[in-house]
C-alpha cells in the first residue's frame, strides 16, 4: 500500500475483565484504548462519502464487543484479539495499532496507567 493514511481513534473507554490477579478477574475495570487504522483514504477524501472509508463507529463497536465479552489474563492477548478483529472488519484495512491501558494498574507505586501497544498488518 503506497498511502500511509490513518484513522485515529483516541481514548475509547470500556470496562473489561483483564489481569492475572484474583481481584482483577472478579470484576470489570476501566480500560482506555487508542486505535490507529491504516488504509488508503484518497477515495473518501475525494468523494466525501462514508462508503469510501471505514466507519469508525463500527470499529469502536467491534472493539467494545471484544473487551466486554471475553476475560483475559494479559493485556497483550486482549490487544491481539482486537487487532485481529479490526483487520478482519474491512479488506481495505492494511494495518492496525492497538493501545490498551489499565486506568487503575494494580501496583504499589504511583502509576497513572499500564498498557501495551501492538501493530499488526493484513
Amino acid at each position: 500500500m503506497a498511502a500511509a493514511d490513518v484513522i485515529e481513534l483516541r481514548a475509547l473507554r470500556v470496562a473489561g475483565v483483564v489481569g492475572v490477579l484474583a481481584h482483577e478477574q472478579a470484576q470489570a475495570q476501566p480500560l482506555e484504548l487508542d486505535l490507529d487504522v491504516t488504509l488508503d483514504l484518497a477515495a473518501a477524501g475525494s468523494s466525501d462519502d462514508l462508503r469510501d472509508t471505514v466507519d469508525y463507529g463500527a470499529l469502536c463497536a467491534v472493539t467494545e464487543g471484544i473487551v466486554a465479552s471475553t476475560r483475559y489474563a494479559l493485556l497483550e492477548a486482549l490487544a491481539e484479539h482486537i487487532a485481529d478483529a479490526l483487520l478482519g472488519a474491512d479488506p481495505r484495512i492494511a494495518a492496525v495499532t492497538v493501545w490498551v491501558r489499565k486506568l487503575r494498574p494494580p501496583v504499589a507505586q504511583q502509576l497513572a496507567t499500564s498498557g501495551v501497544r501492538i501493530t499488526r498488518t493484513a
